[in-house]
């Protein structure tokens, strides 16, 4: 079975000329098939505000209302994604950009009001918040995906979704990246890349050079119960177990910096 690489990378790194130009180059370098998944969340708040929409976060989502759902779309399936189109077309990479409405490639349904703690919802008490027009992933379809991987097309994936209805819906960029992995393991054996701000995952989150080198499912449980792997990581490390346990081969949680570099935190089961 042929490799494939799936590399996620946050708005941080793609909105700057400097950073994303590195970032790309260490892509385009990236043996065999790939895809790689972007976010773009400081520009659609830096142009919702030069538009006068206020943009609502709660525990760091985003809150996506008519207003907001139409500046997400001009920005990450607009803006960022074909600018990164274009820098990978002037590198010699055959980029397709892509959202999840594009040929049915993944389809969602709008999140229902969620119970969220009144630590995360900033209130006295535990708050019901509905974050609007937002998607949770019900499918993927890998067949149409690797059909233009076999082309010699690689996608670039804009964090929207719809929901077979007429309705574009904003979407987690981790996870449009874990169901991408997902979707493409019955085809390919998949590496997913989770690109942060850290080397990896750290033992001692003030020591940068504290890199847990591999994680399975029973490393995770004595590293949560120890208090080792605490907040943020522990959903994201869940989600990465999940997509091992889906097929794809293994995880990794390294910088952008490191793409293509045996650095980072494994993570498989």
């Amino acid at each position: 079975m042929n490799k494939l690489t799936v590399i996620k990378v946050g708005g941080k790194i793609v909105e700057d000329a400097q950073t994303l130009k590195q970032l790309l180059g260490d892509f385009s370098n990236v043996e065999g098939a790939k895809v790689l998944v972007h976010g773009g969340g400081r520009s659609a708040t830096k142009i919702a505000t030069s538009l006068g929409i206020e943009s609502q976060m709660i525990g760091g989502r985003r809150i996506t209302d008519e207003d907001m759902l139409r500046v997400v779309t001009m920005v990450y399936g607009g803006l960022v994604n074909k600018n990164i189109i274009a820098n990978l077309q002037a590198m010699g990479i055959n980029a397709l950009g892509l959202t999840g409405a594009d040929m049915n490639v993944m389809r969602s349904h709008k999140r229902p009001p969620v119970k969220v703690s009144a630590q995360v919802a900033g209130t006295a008490e535990d708050a019901i918040v509905d974050f609007g027009f937002v998607g949770d992933v019900d499918q993927c379809d890998g067949r149409m995906l690797s059909q233009l991987i076999a082309e010699g097309v690689v996608p670039v994936m804009a964090p929207l979704t719809h929901d077979g209805e007429g309705h574009l819906l904003n979407t987690n960029a981790d996870t449009i990246a874990a169901e991408t992995a997902k979707g493409l393991a019955p085809y390919f054996e998949v590496t997913l890349v989770y690109c942060f701000e850290k080397a990896g995952v750290l033992r001692d989150e003030n020591d940068d050079n504290s890199v847990i080198s591999h994680i399975d499912a029973n490393d995770f449980k004595q590293l949560v119960a120890e208090g080792i792997i605490q907040g943020g990581m522990i959903p994201k490390i869940e989600n990465a177990l999940s997509a091992c346990q889906a097929g794809v081969k293994r995880v990794i949680i390294t910088r952008a910096d490191q793409i293509g570099k045996e650095s980072g935190t494994t993570i498989t089961l």
